[in-house]
C-alpha cells in the first residue's frame, strides 16, 4: 500500500497513525452533529490528499479501528477502545472514577469528568453529565480546571505560547505560575469562563498512595452556579474514588 502526502518522507505507518490522530483534535468544522468526523475533515487534519485518506479509512474500518455511520461520519472503533481498555492504569482511573463520577453529574447537575497529562494536553478518561463524551477528548492545560491542576502537580516544564479562548483566559507567564503556586496550596484549581464563555469549572488531583498526582477529577456548570456550592461534591467524590484527593499529606476520610 503506498499514497501521495503533502508531506514528503511519511511513510504508510504514519499516515495511518496522523488518521487516528485527527480524532484527538478537540474542535473542528468538519465534525459530524454527535461528535463524529466527515472524511474531507479526516485528510485535512492528517494533511492527506483525499484517495490516500479513503483508503487508509477503509483499512482502519475492516480492522475495526473505525466505524463508519449512516450520515458517513466516521468514529474510532470498538477494536481501539478495547486495546486502550488493557492499559492498566487508565482500565483502573476509569473502572474506580465511573460511578463517582455520575453521582457528582447527578448532585451539581454538571458535566464530571476524569483527566490524564497526556502529550501537553488533559486527556479525558471517562465522563459524565451534559455534554460529557465516552472519553478520548483532550482538553488545554493553561485554561481548564481539569488542566490546571496537572500543570500544578505535573513534571515541572516551562509552558510555552498559550491559545487565547475568551477574555478571560489567563495568559502564560508570571499569572498562570502564580495561580498555579495558589493551586498547590489550597489543593484545588478554578476555571471561570477561561475555556468557554458561560461555563466555570472546578477540579482536584487524584493521588496514588505514594503521594504521585495520577490524574484530575473536575465538575463543569453554568456560570449562573457559584463553585463555592460544587467543591464539597466534588471533593467527596475524589474521596470516593479510593485514590487520594486534597493537598499533599491528605488521606480519605
Amino acid at each position: 500500500m503506498s499514497g501521495n502526502s503533502r508531506t514528503p518522507g511519511r511513510t504508510v505507518s504514519a499516515k495511518l497513525l496522523a488518521v487516528l490522530d485527527a480524532f484527538t483534535q478537540r474542535t473542528g468544522t468538519g465534525r459530524a452533529p454527535d461528535g463524529g468526523l466527515r472524511l474531507s475533515e479526516i485528510a485535512r487534519r492528517a494533511d492527506l490528499p483525499a484517495p490516500t485518506a479513503l483508503r487508509l479509512v477503509r483499512e482502519l474500518v475492516a480492522w475495526g479501528g473505525l466505524e463508519r455511520f449512516a450520515d458517513g461520519s466516521y468514529r474510532l472503533g470498538t477494536r481501539l477502545w478495547a486495546i486502550g481498555g488493557t492499559s492498566p492504569c487508565p482500565h483502573r482511573l476509569r473502572a474506580v472514577t465511573r460511578e463517582p463520577l455520575r453521582d457528582l453529574a447527578t448532585a451539581t447537575g454538571g458535566r464530571a469528568e476524569v483527566a490524564v497529562l497526556e502529550r501537553g494536553t488533559a486527556l479525558v478518561l471517562e465522563g459524565a453529565g451534559p455534554g460529557a463524551g465516552g472519553g478520548a477528548d483532550r482538553l488545554p492545560l493553561h485554561a481548564t480546571a481539569l488542566g490546571k491542576v496537572l500543570l500544578a502537580w505535573g513534571p515541572p516544564a516551562p509552558v510555552g505560547p498559550t491559545e487565547r479562548f475568551t477574555a478571560h483566559t489567563r495568559p502564560a507567564g508570571g499569572p498562570l505560575e502564580r495561580e498555579l503556586r495558589r493551586i498547590r496550596q489550597a489543593g484545588f484549581a478554578l476555571a471561570k469562563e477561561e475555556f468557554r464563555l458561560g461555563e466555570v469549572a472546578a477540579a482536584v488531583p487524584l493521588r496514588t498512595e505514594e503521594g504521585r498526582v495520577a490524574a484530575a477529577l473536575g465538575v463543569t456548570v453554568p456560570s449562573t452556579v457559584p463553585l463555592a456550592r460544587v467543591l464539597p461534591h466534588l471533593r467527596r467524590a475524589a474521596a470516593r474514588t479510593g485514590v487520594v484527593g486534597g493537598p499533599p499529606g491528605a488521606r480519605n476520610g
